[in-house]
C-alpha cells in the first residue's frame, strides 16, 4: 500500500485492537437486535401482523444485508480498490460510485413500490388477503431500503479503508432502536405498517450517521459525480460483479423457505424469525473466533508442498467447531422451551406461541455444528484459489432445499422448514468434506473423526444432564415466573456445561488450551495479565 493510501492517513490499528472494536460493537447491536424482537414479540405476537412483516422484508431485508452489510460485495470491492488508490482520488471515485449505485437502486425502489402486490403474490402465494394486504402496505414502505442499502455498503467500505470500524459495527443498533421506539410509541396509531416505518427510518439513520465521519476522512461529500468511465470504477464492477452472484443464491433459498411457510398456517413464518435470531445469535459469535483467523491460514498453506500442515489446520479447525458448536446445540435443544419463554414470553406472545418456536430451535440447534463446519470448508476452498466449487454446491443445496421443504412441511408442518435448513447444511457439508479430500489426496479421517466422535457424545450426555436438571428445578419450583425461569436456566445450563468440561477433559484434546486461547484473544477480559502477549 502506498504511503498516500486513504488507510495511511493515521497509524493503522493492530489486528486485535479491530477485533476487539467490532466484537464488542457487534455484541451491542447483537442485544439490541434481541430486544427488538422481544418489542415486537409482546406487541404483535407470533400472528398476521409480523408474518406480513417477514414476507415484506424478504426482498428489502435481502438487499440491505447483500448490498449493504459488512462484508458484502459492495463493502469489500469498495476496500479492495481504495486500498490501492492514493487518498486524493479517493472522494471522486465515492462520489461517482454514489451517484450511479444510487441512481440504479433509486429505479430498483420505484419499480418496486409500482409491483409490490404481484411481487407479494410470488414471494408468499399461501398467504390470507388480510396477511397480504399488510404485506403490500409494508414492502411499499421498506422500499427506499434498496437506496439506502447501496449507499451504506458503500460507506461501511470507506470508513473500514479509512480505518473506522466502530461506526459499521455499531450502526444496526440504530435500526433497532428505531422499531423498538416505533412498536412502544407508536403501535396504536400505525399499527402493522409501525414495523416498516421504523426498518425504514433505521436505515435512514445509519447511511446520515456515515455522512460527517466521511467528509471529515476525505471520502466524498453528497456531489453528484458522473465520472462511470475511470478504471477504478470499472475496476469495483468487476469485482463487485460475481460477488453479488455468489451471495444472490441466498434470496433463492429464502424465496424457497417463505413460499411453503406461507402456506402454513398463521405465525409459521414469524415463528421461524423469533427461533433464527435465537438460533444465529450464539453461532455468530462464536464463529468469528475460528473463521476469521483460518481463512488467512488456510490461503497460505493452499500451495502442494504446504498441504500436510493444511490437513492438520483442516482437521484443527473442524475439532474446534465441533468444540464449540456441539454443546452449544446440546444446551439449546435441551432448554429450547424455557428460554424461549424467558426471552419472548409476554404481551401478545403467549403459551402457543412459545411452544411452536421452542419446537423449531430444538431443529436448529441440532443442525448448528454442521451450519458452521460447512462454512469452514468453503473457507478453505477460497483459500485454495477456488470459489467455483462453493457455488456449484451452494446451486445444488437449492434443489435440495425445494425437496427437504415440500417432503418435510408435508409431514412436519412448520418445523419441517428448520429441518430444510439443517438437511441442506449437512447434505453440503459432508460433499464438500469429501470434494476437500479428493483435492488434498486424502484427509486424516481418523484424527478428525475420534475426536468429533468424542466430542458429539460428550455434548449428548451434557444435553441429557442439562435437561434431566431442568426437570428437577421445575419440579421443586414450577415453571412460572421470570425470576424462577431464569434460576432454572442458568442450574440446568451450568449442570450440563460442568459435564460437558468433564468429558472434553477426559479426551486430552489440544484444541482445549487452543479454543481457550482464541477466546481470551477475542475477549480481554478474560485474560490474565500474564496472558497479555500469548505466544504465537
Amino acid at each position: 500500500m502506498s504511503e498516500s493510501s486513504p488507510s495511511s492517513q493515521k497509524p493503522g490499528r493492530s489486528l486485535a485492537s479491530i477485533a476487539t472494536i467490532v466484537a464488542i460493537a457487534t455484541l451491542i447491536s447483537k442485544l439490541a437486535g434481541l430486544v427488538r424482537q422481544q418489542a415486537i414479540a409482546a406487541e404483535f405476537g407470533a400472528g398476521a401482523a409480523v408474518d406480513a412483516y417477514q414476507y415484506a422484508y424478504i426482498i428489502p431485508g435481502f438487499l440491505f444485508i447483500l448490498l449493504g452489510g459488512i462484508n458484502g460485495p459492495f463493502h469489500s470491492s469498495i476496500i479492495s480498490v481504495l486500498a490501492k488508490r492514493r487518498s486524493e482520488e479517493a472522494a471522486a471515485l465515492i462520489e461517482t460510485i454514489n451517484t450511479l449505485v444510487g441512481g440504479l437502486l433509486l429505479i430498483v425502489t420505484v419499480v418496486l413500490m409500482v409491483l409490490a402486490d404481484p411481487l407479494l403474490q410470488l414471494i408468499a402465494p399461501g398467504a390470507p388477503p388480510e396477511v397480504h394486504r399488510i404485506a403490500v402496505e409494508q414492502f411499499q414502505i421498506m422500499a427506499p431500503l434498496a437506496v439506502l442499502s447501496g449507499l451504506i455498503g458503500i460507506g461501511f467500505g470507506t470508513l473500514n479503508a479509512s480505518d473506522q470500524y466502530w461506526l459499521p459495527s455499531i450502526s444496526p443498533l440504530l435500526s433497532s432502536i428505531t422499531v423498538i421506539l416505533g412498536v412502544w410509541f407508536l403501535s396504536d396509531e400505525f399499527g402493522p405498517a409501525v414495523l416498516a416505518w421504523g426498518t425504514l427510518a433505521g436505515g435512514f439513520l445509519q447511511w446520515f450517521a456515515q455522512i460527517p465521519a466521511q467528509w471529515k476522512s476525505g471520502m466524498g461529500t453528497l456531489r453528484l459525480r458522473f465520472d462511470f468511465g475511470e478504471p477504478a470504477v470499472q475496476e469495483i464492477y468487476r469485482l463487485m460483479g460475481p460477488a453479488t452472484l455468489s451471495s444472490g443464491m441466498l434470496l433463492i433459498s429464502v424465496y424457497i423457505t417463505t413460499v411453503f411457510a406461507s402456506q402454513l398456517p398463521v405465525g409459521a413464518a414469524s415463528a421461524l424469525g423469533y427461533a433464527q435470531l435465537l438460533f444465529l445469535t450464539p453461532l455468530g459469535i462464536l464463529s468469528n473466533v475460528i473463521l476469521v483467523p483460518y481463512m488467512p491460514i488456510f490461503s497460505k498453506l493452499a500451495a502442494p508442498p504446504h498441504w500436510p500442515a493444511l490437513k492438520e489446520r483442516i482437521r484443527q479447525s473442524l475439532v474446534l467447531t465441533a468444540m464449540s458448536m456441539m454443546p452449544v446445540g446440546a444446551l439449546m435443544a435441551a432448554l429450547a422451551l424455557p428460554a424461549v419463554r424467558v426471552v419472548y414470553e409476554r404481551g401478545q406472545f403467549d403459551t402457543q406461541a412459545s411452544n411452536l418456536v421452542s419446537s423449531l430451535l430444538l431443529v436448529y440447534a441440532i443442525g448448528m455444528f454442521f451450519y458452521l463446519a460447512r462454512d469452514v470448508l468453503v473457507r478453505v476452498f477460497y483459500g485454495l484459489g477456488d470459489g467455483r466449487t462453493p457455488l456449484a454446491i451452494t446451486l445444488l443445496g437449492l434443489g435440495f432445499n425445494l425437496l427437504f421443504c415440500y417432503f418435510f412441511t408435508q409431514a412436519f408442518g412448520a418445523q419441517g422448514l428448520a429441518m430444510s435448513t439443517v438437511g441442506v447444511n449437512t447434505v453440503s457439508m459432508f460433499i464438500l468434506l469429501g470434494l476437500v479430500s479428493r483435492r488434498l489426496n486424502g484427509l486424516p479421517w481418523r484424527s478428525i473423526g475420534g475426536p468429533i466422535l468424542g466430542i458429539g457424545l460428550g455434548s449428548l450426555l451434557c444435553g441429557a444432564a442439562s435437561w434431566a436438571t431442568l426437570k428437577g428445578v421445575q419440579h421443586l419450583l414450577g415453571t412460572e415466573g421470570l425470576l424462577i425461569q431464569l434460576v432454572e436456566l442458568t442450574v440446568a445450563g451450568v449442570v450440563g456445561s460442568l459435564v460437558f468440561a468433564l468429558a472434553v477433559w477426559m479426551l486430552k484434546l489440544p484444541e482445549v488450551s487452543f479454543f481457550g486461547q482464541r477466546l481470551r484473544q477475542r475477549l480481554p477480559f478474560l485474560r490474565s495479565p500474564a496472558a497479555n502477549n500469548p505466544p504465537e
